[in-house]
């Protein structure tokens, strides 16, 4: 499969070679090439591994979310199944704005401070074309969910890269708050020419959930330079132990600065719907609607309505313990808490995550040449995931794909897990390793 894909290339390389240039792509696209998930979902697909790779949950959402889109596009309101407001489905920015407004502790307008849009995919892209242009430099903390590379150059911008490095303590668990940026090296990434920072909280891959001093001197950074904030909180309803998010936003002089992005996907384990949102100042909220109607022009309106009912039906019992964004995290927290025995098992180490989907774990004391014949121009993590996903039947995705070209052999000694996985999945996983483990 990999020859035939290297074959594939080569011949799509030869045909753009020889074509006008009127007919090739643009300068945005040029540096953007095949992402992580094309090459690593394809793989697992075709050795039938069970899938701890891609970041979606494979157990069902509740009763009453299913339910909802269910009466959306078959109950009386036939317009539902048509065009709705084109920024926003009434309905969900409404209850949105009750939702947001509780947990900021701020008055939010749901026609001129919230966008929605198909998933948090397209609140992201309509933020870096609303924003970006040609020459502007846009700070990237990594490791950094793979798409604001490619967003940032689409749009023109210049990415620079801010490197979050592992600070263990002696006799502790490794755990992902290990991991901080060095403070001279983000003052020193900050120039004139800074346009934005994009924040990832809680964090992709390594699960970290940012505390407030960390949060602090960001927005600090961003006000002394003038600098826009782009905030990635998809997975803000799950967080661990005594972990606390904290939304940048809510900090003083950031909420006129700050492009916050939701997901539905995230929030109620639909991840296929493709709801997701931006909140913001209305100064920043019309560019964004600006690119969003001359793009998509509006969600999916039954979906929409179905997201909105369930966030109606989870605000009613917001603080008891049966809303579902208190009892995801909690049986997230065991999924992963039984995960961490099985990769110490077979001589990872484990990255215990405060927060999100994923758990990375430190490779270093396998066998480094486990994949090398076979992938031998890899990154030791791209050739432990291939070897894994071929030989052992399990998917996950090397870490060197969430970090800049410069600095990949950072994360060469690390795998992503995902934990957000069925019981069967999980078990299916755990007796793949076992065997393994007998192996070793």
């Amino acid at each position: 499969m990999l020859r035939i894909k290297s074959n594939i290339g080569f011949q799509i390389g030869h045909m753009l070679r020889n074509m006008s240039t009127k007919l090739q792509g643009t300068k945005r696209i040029k540096d953007v090439t095949e992402n992580v998930w094309t090459e690593y979902t394809a793989l697992a697909a075709a050795h039938k591994a069970v899938n701890l790779g891609q970041g979606f949950p494979d157990f069902s959402p509740p009763d009453h979310v299913k339910k909802a889109l269910a009466t959306a596009s078959t109950g009386p309101n036939h317009l539902l199944n048509q065009y709705t407001r084109g920024t926003g489905h009434p309905k969900l920015v409404n209850i949105l704005s009750k939702v947001y407004g509780k947990l900021m502790a701020r008055d939010i307008s749901p026609m001129s401070e919230i966008l929605i849009t198909t998933g948090a995919y397209g609140a992201l892209f309509c933020t870096f074309q609303a924003f970006i242009e040609e020459g502007d430099e846009v700070i990237i903390i990594e490791p950094f969910y793979d798409c604001y590379k490619p967003m940032t150059l689409m749009a023109g911008g210049i990415p620079k890269y801010v490197p979050l490095r592992p600070k263990y303590t002696e006799g502790k668990e490794p755990s992902s708050g290990d991991w901080v940026f060095d403070l001279d090296e983000l003052k020193a990434a900050f120039t004139e020419k800074t346009k934005a920072i994009v924040v990832n909280n809680p964090h992709n891959p390594l699960g970290k959930i940012y505390n407030v001093d960390e949060l602090q001197i960001i927005a600090d950074l961003c006000k002394k330079h003038d600098v826009l904030c782009i905030s990635d909180e998809v997975y803000e309803w799950l967080q661990y132990g005594k972990a606390e998010h904290v939304r940048i936003a809510t900090l003083p002089g950031m909420w006129d600065r700050t492009v916050t992005i939701g997901s539905a996907g995230k929030t109620f384990s639909v991840t296929g719907w493709k709801i997701g949102w931006a909140m913001g100042a209305p100064h920043l909220l019309t560019h964004l609607s600006t690119v969003w109607q001359n793009c998509c022009f509006h969600s999916n309106t039954p979906a929409a309505e179905a997201v909105a009912n369930a966030f109606e039906k989870e605000l009613s019992i917001f603080d008891s313990n049966e809303c579902y964004f208190k009892s995801l995290p909690k049986e997230l927290e065991g999924k992963r808490d039984a995960l961490v025995p099985v990769l110490k098992d077979i001589g990872m180490k484990p990255i215990i995550p405060d927060g999100g989907y994923f758990m990375v774990a430190n490779i270093a004391d396998l066998d480094p040449t486990i994949g090398e014949k076979e992938f031998p121009n890899d990154f030791r993590d791209a050739r432990l995931v291939k070897w894994m996903t071929v030989h052992k039947k399990v998917a996950t995705i090397p870490c060197s794909a969430f970090f800049s070209d410069s600095n990949k052999a950072l994360g060469s000694n690390y795998v992503r897990f995902c934990f957000c996985k069925d019981e069967q999945t999980l078990t299916d996983m755990k007796a793949i390793f076992g065997e393994w483990k007998n192996e070793i």
